[in-house]
């Protein structure tokens, strides 16, 4: 009986690890609004649903890093669910406050942007297994606004 219960725990992990899961990608960080508080950037993230089924979104965690520091972070809870069969865009907004950019003097003053590192995990509630994070990474470098945007705002 023991064999039994062994090959039957074998099958399903061999099924698990072969089943499709989701899979995302940042496409871009851009300029969203700028506001006396804060800068924020809005992260475009695609995530294809290989399911025929819409799965919900539990919840969506950012961290953006530069220089080695952190400068934004935080979450956005129950932002929706994925369609089924097909691509959902998620917009993620980084806010990011004033003060930190002028931590990042040197950075910015070379090339008027941010070399940015962002981590994302979207937690997903996949059924039968229950909660997925699915953790999604992204480097490049954000362009800063310059004073004509600011005016224009």
């Amino acid at each position: 009986m023991a064999g039994l219960l062994e090959k039957a725990k074998e099958y399903v992990t061999e099924k698990v690890t072969e089943m499709k899961k989701p899979e995302a990608t940042v496409q871009t960080v851009d300029l969203k609004d700028v506001s006396r508080e804060c800068i924020t950037y809005d992260a475009k993230v695609a995530v294809m649903n290989p399911y025929g089924t819409s799965i919900p979104i539990c919840e969506i965690s950012y961290t953006l890093k530069s220089a080695d520091r952190e400068i934004a972070s935080g979450t956005v809870p129950d932002p929706g669910s994925l369609k089924g069969n097909d691509t959902t865009v998620l917009n993620v907004g980084l806010k990011v406050p004033h003060s930190v950019l002028l931590s990042l003097a040197k950075d910015i003053g070379a090339d008027w942007d941010i070399d940015y590192d962002l981590k994302i995990t979207l937690t997903i509630d996949l059924p039968v297994f229950g909660n997925f994070s699915l953790p999604i990474t992204s480097k490049g470098e954000i362009k800063l606004p310059t004073f004509s945007d600011l005016w224009s705002k």
